[in-house]
């Protein structure tokens, strides 16, 4: 007797994509049938304005312009208020790390943009600061889990070798960025 492994969600999506270039679907279509669905939620609280955001800033494979844009203000210099693009790769990783922790609590967030000008100001009063640090190309943010031990955040973060990760437990927070992968 013949048995037939179970249909998996993998080989579901190939015989639906054959399905669409069968029925004379272009390529391009098919393609845009099959783009991934579902959504993608952040809430942050900025620790120095106080200000909190929920978003879904991610629907049906396309990015929401409003809410970016709500997540550039939140995740503002808070020093000059300078409003900066933050990467939809860096919302993507924390996106990712929250889901990873399973946390139920919302990013606090430490930093996020800073102008040329704060990190410049941030540089000379410590040695930890980059020159040319990500946080002013809106690649990088200081965060934590207010549910999760910081050490986990760092492990996750590690886990994924998405982009730098720096631990700083006497301050409290983890930085990730969507830069090459280090860590410190």
């Amino acid at each position: 007797m013949m048995t037939h492994a179970p249909d998996t969600g993998r080989r579901r999506l190939l015989l639906a994509g054959v399905g669409l270039l069968a029925a004379g679907l272009a390529p391009g279509a098919a393609a845009h049938a099959l783009r991934p669905r579902g959504e993608r939620r952040l809430t942050l609280r900025n620790l120095h304005t106080g200000e909190t955001l929920e978003t879904v800033y991610w629907r049906n494979g396309s990015y929401r312009e409003s809410a970016l844009t709500a997540l550039n203000r939140l995740l503002r210099d808070h020093r000059t208020g300078d409003v900066f693009p933050i990467d939809p790769k860096l919302l993507d990783l924390i996106h990712r790390l929250h889901a990873d922790l399973d946390s139920g609590a919302p990013w606090q967030v430490i930093s996020g943009y800073r102008s040329p000008a704060t990190n410049a100001m941030l540089r000379a009063r410590s040695g930890g600061v980059a020159r040319r640090s990500l946080h002013t190309e809106g690649r990088a943010i200081d965060v934590r889990l207010p549910d999760r031990p910081l050490k986990a955040l760092r492990s996750a973060a590690l886990a994924l070798r998405r982009g730098g990760v720096g631990y700083y437990p006497r301050s409290g927070f983890v930085h990730v960025d969507t830069g090459r992968f280090r860590t410190w």
